[in-house]
């Protein structure tokens, strides 16, 4: 008897191309579920913006910083008004210092509050054995080149905490504190006066929720935004 594969010889041919396309169809099916499983772009940027968000919610907590930035909607107008007379009024207040915190963090330049009002503890403390660990977790935090929350100083009076870090005494910071509060005093101040967020308290009305609004820490830049820059004048 002839093999029936010489005798229909196409049927090999269909059979063998049966197979090939099973097999492409197999393999396809096994990497479909691979491709859609990985995540596209914007899903990465959505991840991604969601672990910010909870990071930041994170450490407001754990720092004891408020993250209601309507909280300070109970503030009488009458109370809100003393503020503008100076920037020392405003921080000698609670709710003032709170108001004008939550104002730096709009701007993303919670930092130079944040040294100040760690200065001011460190200097309420009564013995030498609190100044030390105070003093090397305020140089870490926004004295030292990189620091996390590094605070704009210039260069001498960097040099002299620095030094001064080594034998720390009540007033190891004041230059440096000095310093972060004038640069407050004479540009974050101004602009927190003008905000929606003060003009609001003053005249009474809920705040609400201030615009994020990313900004150099450097006021002489902030000074010039919307500027194109003419590089030449570097050649």
């Amino acid at each position: 008897m002839e093999n029936p594969l010489l005798l229909f010889p196409q049927l090999n041919i269909s059979a063998s191309k049966d197979k090939s396309y099973y097999k492409v169809m197999k393999s396809t099916v096994k990497e479909e579920p691979n491709k859609a499983s990985k995540p596209g772009a914007k899903q990465k940027r959505n991840r991604l913006s969601l672990l910010l968000q909870k990071s930041e919610l994170h450490e407001a907590e754990h720092l004891g910083k408020p993250t209601d930035l309507t909280k300070a909607s109970s503030v009488s107008p009458e109370e809100a008004m003393k503020w503008g007379k100076s920037f020392d009024k405003l921080l000698s207040q609670k709710d003032g210092l709170d108001a004008f915190t939550r104002f730096l963090k709009t701007e993303f330049s919670e930092e130079n509050i944040e040294f100040w009002i760690a200065c001011e503890d460190y200097k309420k403390s009564k013995t030498t054995n609190e100044l030390f660990p105070k003093a090397k977790t305020i140089y870490e935090t926004f004295i030292r080149k990189d620091a996390p929350k590094e605070v704009n100083l210039d260069f001498k009076t960097k040099e002299v905490t620095s030094q001064n870090i080594e034998q720390p005494v009540i007033t190891t910071f004041d230059a440096a504190q000095t310093t972060v509060y004038r640069l407050m005093e004479q540009d974050s101040y101004p602009r927190f006066l003008r905000s929606d967020l003060y003009s609001n308290l003053v005249k009474g009305r809920n705040p609400g929720r201030p615009t994020l609004r990313r900004r150099s820490r450097s006021f002489t830049v902030n000074d010039f935004q919307g500027v194109r820059p003419d590089y030449t004048i570097w050649q």
